[in-house]
């Protein structure tokens, strides 16, 4: 991890924090640091800075803290993101912390299998596990807020054109016009949304409900790309300068 993740129940007084779970572990086997080293460290939802290691046992250790800074600026995106396969949710779940996303909806497709909503990544212990991963790579605090909606339609329908207003929406689909035809200024830094459907894309039906609640399609050309490889590329591309 760059950044030691801290809670409010970790302080012990102010300035001072106490670890004895993984963290102390990371701090010994990884960071391989000792008394007096410094570390940078973060609190869940608040600032970042350093922390100078005062003792350290083999039980626990206590960290002087100086917490300073504003965390990284957030991607101006709101991510509708079609519930990918277990195996690949809990990557993506790291990969949307990582890379600033702070709203994310989870939405069922007809290429969503019933059986991805069983998953034990979508409990919120466990995709918490998964957005710290990514903070803590990111030296970011912002949890991400993860929206779970089963039925396409509904959400579709009655929430989604009240999440594009008043930024604007974008669906990336495989067979759409190509993402230059839209004339986007990029990065894009106003507020909007972005959808991403399953490998393949939503169906046409999909497509057709989404570009109706406000959604302009695009494509970032002929090749198919796998939901792990498609999130970073368009969130860099779009969102990043």
């Amino acid at each position: 991890m760059n950044l030691v993740m801290l809670f409010e129940d970790d302080f012990v007084a102010p300035g001072r924090a106490l670890l004895c779970d993984h963290r102390l572990t990371h701090i010994k086997q990884v960071h391989r640091a000792r008394e007096g080293d410094e570390l940078r460290v973060g609190l869940l939802h608040g600032a970042i800075g350093s922390a100078v290691i005062e003792r350290m046992t083999e039980r626990e250790v206590t960290l002087a803290l100086v917490l300073n800074q504003a965390p990284p600026a957030p991607l101006p995106v709101t991510l509708i993101l079609a519930l990918p396969r277990p195996k690949m949710l809990r990557r993506c779940l790291g990969m949307v912390a990582e890379m600033g996303v702070k709203q994310l909806y989870l939405i069922n497709s007809v290429r969503v299998e019933k059986s991805y909503w069983q998953t034990p990544w979508l409990q919120p212990e466990k995709s918490r596990d998964s957005l710290l991963s990514g903070l803590e790579q990111a030296r970011d605090t912002l949890l991400p807020e993860v929206h779970l909606r089963r039925r396409f339609k509904p959400f579709v329908e009655d929430e989604l054109p009240g999440l594009i207003t008043p930024g604007q929406g974008l669906l990336a689909h495989p067979r759409a016009p190509g993402i230059d035809e839209l004339r986007l200024q990029l990065p894009i830094t106003a507020p909007s949304l972005l959808c991403m459907g399953p490998e393949g894309g939503f169906i046409p039906y999909e497509v057709k409900k989404m570009v109706s609640a406000g959604c302009r399609a695009f494509s970032l050309g002929a090749r198919i790309y796998r939901v792990e490889t498609a999130l970073p590329l368009l969130l860099g591309k779009l969102f990043v300068g």
